[in-house]
């Protein structure tokens, strides 16, 4: 069993280095029904409650190092041409207003440093997305990074890169900063666009997360289209983002990199993206 100094998650709840215990085949059946229901699962309360403030302040601590560049996007992340048509969801105009701390500007002993590292981490994840095994990200900025969404700001609709995606609220604003996403929007065959276009145009149909620190959330990110709202109060939110991949050595690309960190690495420069599905980013 774990050592309770060793772990930072609650473990009497979710007994993660007991892959053969009644408690974690529930948690992990529990996980994989609403991933296949609803491409989302929140496990409650999965840090240790006597951790969560120090996992607050040392997001409060780094956040200040964020990279910050308000941009215009779109919905893909992708630039527009005029081979797209007239009604193509790209061509709607969003504000990416949120900013990242990059792995490499977050302390290596930092809480969730250890959390994204640990095998019996790793190895229950795997299980929750029906997976093998997975690996850490290769990339020395994206691997693990820190979300920081200020007051007055949001972080606007799109699609992950990765299949799946994991993360961590730190902190929690004030008022607003809502998770909101469109389970399972498309699929690796289908971009439904009309669909995507729909919904940026305000139609309704998104579902909405109230999300509370030290809850983990398990989110099919490539498949459903999500954003956080608008941020009010005074209060920052603070998300740790832990990448994972199917298949070891995987690096970011140099455009999209730039775009979130300000900066890419020789490692970037070097590295060819990789892609399981034909998808726009």
């Amino acid at each position: 069993m774990e050592s309770e100094e060793a772990t930072v998650w609650d473990t009497e709840r979710y007994p993660l280095s007991d892959p053969g215990s009644t408690t974690w085949h529930d948690v992990v059946a529990a996980v994989r029904a609403e991933l296949a229901a609803d491409g989302c699962s929140v496990i409650p309360d999965f840090v240790r409650e006597d951790l969560r403030p120090a996992l607050r302040a040392e997001g409060a601590a780094v956040a200040p190092r964020a990279h910050y560049d308000v941009e215009t996007v779109n919905v893909y992340n992708i630039a527009v041409d005029d081979s797209l048509p007239d009604d193509h969801p790209a061509r709607i105009p969003m504000r990416r207003e949120n900013a990242f701390v990059a792995r490499d500007l977050i302390p290596a002993d930092a809480l969730i440093q250890q959390l994204y590292r640990d095998a019996d981490f790793q190895r229950f994840l795997a299980a929750c997305f029906g997976k093998p095994q997975i690996y850490e990200l290769a990339d020395p900025l994206a691997g693990l990074c820190l979300n920081v969404v200020s007051p007055g700001m949001g972080h606007p609709w799109h699609f992950d890169t990765n299949e799946f995606a994991v993360s961590l609220l730190t902190q929690a604003p004030e008022d607003g900063g809502m998770f909101e996403y469109c389970p399972e929007i498309r699929t690796a065959v289908s971009e439904n666009f009309s669909a995507v276009r729909a919904v940026l145009e305000g139609a309704e149909g998104a579902r909405s997360l109230s999300l509370h620190p030290g809850d983990l959330q398990l989110f099919r990110g490539r498949f459903a289209m999500h954003r956080v709202t608008t941020v009010r109060g005074a209060r920052q939110r603070h998300t740790a983002i832990f990448s994972y991949t199917e298949r070891p050595g995987v690096i970011g690309s140099v455009a999209r990199t730039r775009q979130l960190f300000g900066r890419v690495s020789a490692q970037h420069d070097a590295a060819v993206a990789v892609r399981g599905d034909q998808l726009l980013d």
